[in-house]
């Protein structure tokens, strides 16, 4: 990584710049937003082919102990997540929580035999490295990642494209992590990612990012895909984003991410509780939450971006809810949202109002995700 002025700037920023990449601010980086194909070209793409991202600005941590058994151990402390049971060569999703039962941030988290490989949001990842070295040192020593760069390759021709460097990439299954051998070095490769398409993530040493971004960039289906696109297709996908959709005041009830906690954290399991939170969050799980977190499909073409307020009714004082993320979806040629609403009105189908420039437009709450996921299972 390097750094200029208060941004900065990933082992690939000489390539996107190259590319004609629009760069922008982003999580203390300096990112590419959009090339010249632009966000609605680049999404579809995307959908339809293979898109190269660069995540480079994500936090990237090795957990060491003198077995996985002990490492899984003492994650457990800071996760609600069934860690000791993940297989070797598997990767998780996994949320940080508080004492409040919030999610302080989303993660991912993988089984590589000896350590636990760690991945971050970027905007939390120094607060997350803090807590993990507090919470786990020095039993388990917190290794944060600072040589390698991080690319995501998205879409239903990913496995055309990163087959044509090693065949083995054809043969992972969704949430496989392996380390394969790329342009002549080795890999860390998850397959996985955050679009809701199939995909892999890609840890490289800095070296040899960029050569490795280029041969597949070289390739017809791939196409590189900015922040802006990002965000679009994975609100297509349902998927949440960190300081948004989910927040330290958010819990995993709240938020649907029940799906995350595994049955032997949840009451009556045999590692039940332990985590930060834990006794709020499992009151959740029993008894439900008061709001929930749903699709919203506004009538009409115009967006509902995040911050607008939500309605029962035209005539209604007093909001029920609020949107979290909200855009023009180009897959679903429309617009789409997530919000959170009272529990009572989170039904598919229920008309609400959002209030955009003093006027209440209707919109609907709707099934996520919007568009059906397409990882291999």
């Amino acid at each position: 990584m390097a750094e200029t002025g208060d941004l900065h700037r990933t082992a690939l920023y000489d390539m996107h710049v190259g590319l004609g990449a629009k760069m922008v601010p982003f999580a203390g980086y300096d990112m590419p937003v959009q090339y010249p194909m632009g966000v609605m070209k680049e999404h579809l793409h995307c959908r339809a082919e293979a898109g190269l991202f660069d995540v480079s600005h994500m936090g990237q941590v090795i957990l060491r102990g003198s077995s996985y058994e002990a490492i899984a151990t003492a994650f457990e402390t800071l996760v609600p997540m069934d860690v000791l049971g993940l297989g070797e060569g598997r990767q998780r999703y996994g949320l940080f929580t508080n004492e409040a039962g919030g999610i302080e941030d989303d993660l991912m988290f993988a089984n590589r035999g000896d350590h636990l490989f760690v991945v971050v949001n970027a905007a939390c990842k120094e607060a997350d490295i803090t807590r993990m070295k507090a919470a786990l040192e020095p039993q388990i020593v917190v290794e944060v990642i600072t040589d390698r760069a991080l690319i995501a390759l998205q879409g239903p021709a990913a496995e055309t494209a990163l087959s044509r460097l090693n065949p083995a990439a054809a043969d992972m299954k969704f949430m496989d992590v392996a380390t394969l051998e790329l342009q002549g070095v080795d890999c860390w490769v998850s397959r996985s990612g955050y679009t809701g398409e199939d995909g892999y993530e890609i840890s490289v040493p800095e070296g040899s990012a960029v050569a490795l971004c280029e041969a597949l960039l070289a390739m017809e289906e791939v196409a590189p895909i900015g922040l802006g696109a990002r965000d679009s297709l994975r609100l297509e996908a349902g998927l949440c984003f960190y300081g948004n959709d989910i927040d330290a005041q958010s819990d995993p009830g709240a938020a649907g991410l029940t799906w995350a906690i595994q049955k032997v954290r949840r009451a009556g399991g045999d590692r039940a509780g332990g985590f930060p939170g834990s006794d709020h969050i499992l009151k959740v799980l029993s008894e439900g939450a008061s709001r929930k977190r749903v699709g919203l499909l506004p009538e009409g073409r115009a967006p509902m971006r995040a911050g607008t307020q939500i309605f029962a009714s035209e005539e209604a004082e007093t909001p029920i809810g609020a949107v979290t993320s909200g855009g023009f979806g180009p897959s679903v040629n429309g617009p789409v949202a997530m919000g959170y609403v009272t529990a009572d009105l989170a039904s598919e189908g229920t008309q609400l109002f959002g209030e955009v420039r003093n006027k209440r437009m209707p919109l609907k709450v709707a099934k996520l995700p919007f568009i059906p996921a397409n990882f291999k299972r």
